[in-house]
């Protein structure tokens, strides 16, 4: 049985709705399962990243996990895995931990300390590594529904927009080949976009158009204030600056591992249409 953690996110709702398609049994955990949507018949269970009490039950029976990566008690994760005789660890990650100093960025150091700890670890690991997801465009929903322009600092900062069922689907690849058990896997969309670009594409999709406020690092930290922490508005800001204007390298992985190309960014607006209108 496979353990699916972070049940309520989008990469684990395709991943779960994959598996259990190809007619394998899935367990999803969550700290509120009761807010769980799985498919008839998929067990859940209670399992918080920040509670060990909850690891035990949440892994018996299971013999390979997908786990979001959750620092905070991440060794007694491991430890508990390892004594309930797990087999196969799939971490998702981020492509932050490949920067040039990971461990002074706090976009990169919680990932890295989970990839660091699974590593040290008997548990056999194999690591996903995405780039920017699409669905960090969904920031942008709220003004545009409400008609008003979308913030940026650093409009013309490029990032390779990557479709969450393209993760969740390399994900489902990586599960149940043994092929690719203990692999290290960068994974990005097909194409380098700047926020313009994907405003515009946007834009396109739900036929309104949309128009972008150019601001300061320091006005966009203050819009962000009670949403985001400080030293992460401020990776951030730095991520976006070191980004713009130019282009970030893509990798063919999903398409290597899933058959298939990296769906593009419009496939992603199109699918969220919704989220950025009205009606």
């Amino acid at each position: 049985m496979i353990l699916i953690t972070g049940g309520r996110g989008a990469v684990a709702t395709h991943l779960t709705h994959l598996l259990h398609h190809a007619g394998l049994p899935v367990r999803v955990g969550s700290a509120q399962p009761d807010r769980l949507t799985p498919p008839a018949g998929v067990e859940t269970v209670r399992l918080d990243l920040t509670d060990p009490q909850t690891f035990p039950a949440a892994l018996a029976g299971i013999t390979a996990v997908f786990l979001y990566a959750s620092p905070d008690h991440i060794t007694d994760f491991t430890n508990h895995a390892h004594k309930a005789g797990i087999e196969h660890v799939v971490l998702l990650s981020s492509s932050t931990v490949l920067g040039p100093d990971p461990e002074s960025d706090p976009l990169a150091t919680s990932h890295l300390d989970v990839e660091k700890a699974l590593l040290a670890s008997p548990l056999t690991t194999t690591i996903l590594r995405p780039g920017s997801f699409a669905s960090n465009a969904g920031a942008w929903a709220w003004p545009i529904k409400a008609g008003e322009p979308v913030s940026l600092p650093f409009p013309g900062a490029h990032n390779d927009p990557i479709h969450e069922k393209d993760v969740a689907e390399a994900a489902h690849a990586v599960l149940t080949d043994t092929r690719h058990h203990g692999g290290q896997f960068t994974l990005t969309g097909p194409q380098s976009l700047t926020f313009t670009q994907q405003i515009d594409q946007i834009a396109a999709v739900t036929g309104n158009p949309i128009t972008v406020n150019h601001v300061t690092r320091e006005e966009w930290k203050q819009e962000m204030a009670d949403h985001l922490p400080g030293h992460y508005a401020d990776a951030l800001l730095n991520w976006w600056e070191s980004n713009d204007g130019k282009p970030t390298p893509t990798t063919r992985t999903v398409e290597e591992l899933t058959g298939h190309p990296a769906r593009p960014f419009t496939t992603w607006a199109a699918d969220h249409t919704a989220d950025f209108t009205t009606s």
